[in-house]
Order: structure tokens, then sequence, then C-alpha cells
């Protein structure tokens, strides 16, 4: 979503440390998110609705630990900030805030029960040929990003 919206916007905008149009950061905590679901849903037998407040609250937690390490790695790994929630209220230093942690739950509620579902047949019916090409465009990025930004 924020990589759509500076692309559209052009405002200069980078929610990611690669050159590409994909966030690292995003993928695995999506990938968090459907391992943890599967974990849960598998274990807790509740009812739905127990079940996935649960859950919200289980993955908001991790995933505000993550962007919380993560923004503090890349801060002394790069020297640079790639987000600031300091202006924002209920926030813990620069990397989280409890309104973004409440985002992220909400939109991790919503990619459980209808972004990944739709999208697990659309990546059904990707070619593999597409596959590789963006893996490799991929792997060319993060090769570029460690050679410009660590040399």
């Amino acid at each position: 979503m924020e990589t759509s919206l500076s692309f559209l916007m052009d405002d200069g905008f980078t929610s990611g440390i690669l050159y590409g149009p994909w966030t690292p950061l995003y993928g695995i905590g999506a990938l968090i998110i459907i391992f943890l679901s599967k974990k849960l849903f598998k274990n807790l037998h509740m009812n739905k609705i127990v079940e996935t407040i649960i859950i919200f609250f289980i993955v908001t937690g991790i995933l505000t630990l993550i962007e919380f390490i993560s923004g503090n790695l890349i801060e002394k790994i790069l020297n640079m900030v790639y987000w600031d929630y300091s202006d924002l209220p209920l926030h813990y230093g620069k990397y989280i805030c409890l309104p973004i942690s409440l985002i992220w739950g909400t939109l991790s509620i919503l990619f459980i029960y209808i972004i990944n579902p739709l999208c697990k047949n659309i990546i059904k019916k990707i070619p593999n040929y597409i596959t590789i090409i963006i893996l490799i465009y991929f792997i060319l990025d993060i090769i570029s990003t460690i050679i410009v930004k660590f040399n």
C-alpha cells in the first residue's frame, strides 16, 4: 500500500531498504501472520469470534515487536530512519505507537480472512517463468542495495 501510494504521488517516499518495489519487512510480517494464524486456528478450537480476537492481539503484538526491532536495526546498521511515529499519540520512541499497531492488527485480520484466500487462487495461476523473473529481479535488487548502501 505504501509503495503504491508513493509511486502514484511521486513524493520520494520509500517504505523499504531496497530500491525495488517491495518491502521485505511486510513479506516477513505476512509470512508470520500466515504461520501464526494456521497454528492458532489448528490449536484453539474456539468460537470464531474469540479466535479472531485472540489472533488480533497476538499478531498485533508480534508485528509491533518486529516493527520496533526493524526500525532500530535499520537505524543502527544503515544510519537511516524510514519512519518516525514520534508525532503520533501513544508512541514509544520513533518506531512504534498504539494507533499504528492497531491498524496493523486490523489489516492482519483482513489479510487472514480475505486477502490471503484470494491471493492463493491468483498465485496458483502465475506461470513459473514469471516467478523466476521476479525472483531474479529481487535478488539483483538485494545485491545492488548491498553494494550501494554498504560501500
